[in-house]
């Protein structure tokens, strides 16, 4: 699905992407990208439903490719269902909007 478009790196995702299913049906749109940028870990996304929707979070495994258009998910309609909702926990602003989330036992003296 969207073969003919370009992968980009995670940090690269465009921002409001349409976030699609398994199937190719539109879940939303990327509104936050979840990882550490230092280590360069992606977490995943936050993605917005239609507007005035809930945000949900999608964890990085669960997204198969990301390309200059589309961020493209392995779910289907039911797991879609079953999303988390978004919770923000310790979180860090980064270029358009994106997050970057720390882990709650982590503070920022226990870097090197």
């Amino acid at each position: 699905m969207f073969d003919d478009e370009t992968a980009v790196a995670w940090r690269a995702m465009p921002y409001r992407a349409p976030v699609v299913a398994a199937n190719g049906s539109e879940i939303g749109t990327a509104e936050s990208l979840l990882g550490d940028e230092e280590e360069d870990i992606f977490h995943g996304i936050v993605v917005k439903r239609r507007p005035g929707g809930h945000a949900l979070e999608i964890p990085a495994v669960r997204i198969k490719k990301i390309t200059t258009n589309h961020v493209v998910t392995d779910l289907s309609e039911a797991d879609v269902a079953a999303l988390p909702p978004y919770r923000e926990e310790h979180w860090f602003h980064i270029g358009w909007g994106g997050l970057f989330r720390k882990h709650p036992e982590w503070d920022e003296t226990s870097r090197t």
